[in-house]
């Protein structure tokens, strides 16, 4: 078996854990309160050990600015559960399933999950939505010897980030998402684009990465607006924004969105059709009279979720509109359960040795059964999943992944328009 040794500093030696050590580096979907990363906890409490139990926990957004993503990825998240405790006694250990908020970055919810978490004994955490969020406790996890998976982290500062091998992802890096936006920006006539954005470590890294793609593409950025988590008035962001007469503005937001788009649209008259949204605000909850949005386009990584996903989905939740970042969920959570598999050991620190060697090099499976039997059977497996090829380097980020291009219609609902596919090698 493939089982690898990651090597980045402060990572793992000759397989050996390097627990305890985190460094503070500036810090991406994803919430947070500067552009310099939070003060990571300290940590504390009890280490993952092999106890016989796959135990998962989620810190994913039951309230906060990112709420309205936390329905398709608890239910990925339960999906993923389901499947893997549908074969049996195939999969050598019981599964658990433990379930915490994550606020936001106005509030401390999120690392008192996560103590709970290590308290209670996860071996894997399945969150959080927002990368600023994720920064307030990844060192929690790692101090406590717990693998933590992002379904939608995407600031670029954690493909650096001293994490000893614990923290990893399944939706890319912001790098893609700012290619792909800036190009549609540019490929839809736009020389001259505003941009407004959430002074987090997702919002800069968004902006930054749209700006160098709009900019390679011969275009311009007259003007990028700030704005700060919290905030409940916009008229200043786009006051500014609108006096550099962009003939495009993207919107790097959340929640904050359906302010600022009555001020932008409603009142000031800019047409919706020239308005771009990211994965951060891409959602179907907005109420807004018919039309507002329309022709509006946006951004959100990851492989769509196809019919029968969706409707497998449905079942877990019947209430489900929006399937924003299932996938990755799912996919977080099976990936675990195979390196815990292959492992033949549940702690968090098999899992973390055993992640990227099942997600690459081996037999092709796009199933948990499937992959299961194979590593039961002594065969080396590459899972590709319903997110896509997952495929992680050595930094625990996927080196490929989708984007998906959305454009909003009559009825402010978005639908998929064309998918692009790319490499963060390139």
């Amino acid at each position: 078996m493939n089982v690898f040794t990651r090597t980045r500093a402060g990572k793992v030696l000759g397989g050996i854990a390097l627990v305890g050590a985190s460094a503070l580096v500036l810090a991406g979907c994803t919430g947070g309160g500067s552009e310099a990363a939070p003060s990571a906890s300290s940590g504390g409490g009890a280490v993952s050990e092999a106890d016989g139990t796959f135990h998962v926990g989620t810190i994913l957004p039951a309230t906060g600015n990112l709420a309205f993503l936390g329905p398709p990825e608890v239910a990925g998240v339960k999906l993923a559960v389901q499947d893997i405790e549908a074969t049996g006694d195939a999969f050598p250990f019981t599964t658990e399933l433990t379930e915490r908020d994550s606020g936001d970055t106005t509030t401390d919810i999120a690392t008192q999950s996560a103590t709970e978490l290590v308290d209670a004994g996860a071996d894997v955490v399945i969150g959080a939505a927002s990368s600023g969020v994720s920064f307030t406790f990844v060192d929690q996890l790692v101090n406590a010897g717990v693998v933590q998976i992002s379904p939608a982290n995407t600031s670029p500062d954690f493909t650096t980030y001293a994490d000893d091998g614990y923290y990893w992802r399944t939706a890319p890096s912001d790098v893609l998402q700012g290619r792909v936006l800036g190009n549609l920006m540019v490929g839809d006539g736009a020389a001259n684009v505003g941009i407004i954005y959430i002074n987090d470590p997702y919002g800069i890294g968004l902006k930054d990465n749209a700006t160098t793609a709009i900019e390679a593409a011969g275009g311009e950025v007259s003007v990028a607006v700030p704005y700060n988590p919290g905030d409940t008035v916009f008229t200043s962001q786009v006051d500014q924004v609108l006096a550099a007469q962009p003939d495009a503005v993207a919107i790097i937001a959340f929640e904050e969105t359906s302010s600022i788009i009555p001020q932008l649209v409603s009142t000031q008259g800019y047409a919706a059709s020239k308005v771009y949204f990211v994965d951060g605000n891409l959602s179907n909850s907005y109420e807004f009279p018919a039309g507002t949005l329309e022709g509006a386009k946006g951004t959100l990584p990851g492989n769509p979720a196809d019919t029968d996903f969706q409707a497998r989905l449905k079942e877990v939740d019947p209430a489900l509109t929006d399937f924003s970042y299932a996938p990755e969920s799912y996919d977080a959570v099976i990936v675990a359960a195979l390196a815990a598999a292959q492992a033949k050991d549940d702690s968090g620190t098999a899992i973390r040795d055993n992640m990227q060697s099942v997600s690459e090099g081996g037999e092709k499976c796009t199933t948990f059964a499937d992959c299961l039997a194979l590593i039961n059977d002594g065969t080396d497996v590459d899972y590709d999943g319903v997110s896509g090829p997952i495929t992680f380097d050595e930094n625990g980020d996927p080196t490929e992944a989708y984007i998906g291009i959305y454009q909003y219609g009559a009825d402010n609902k978005y639908t998929l328009l064309n998918t692009e596919f790319g490499s963060l090698n390139e």
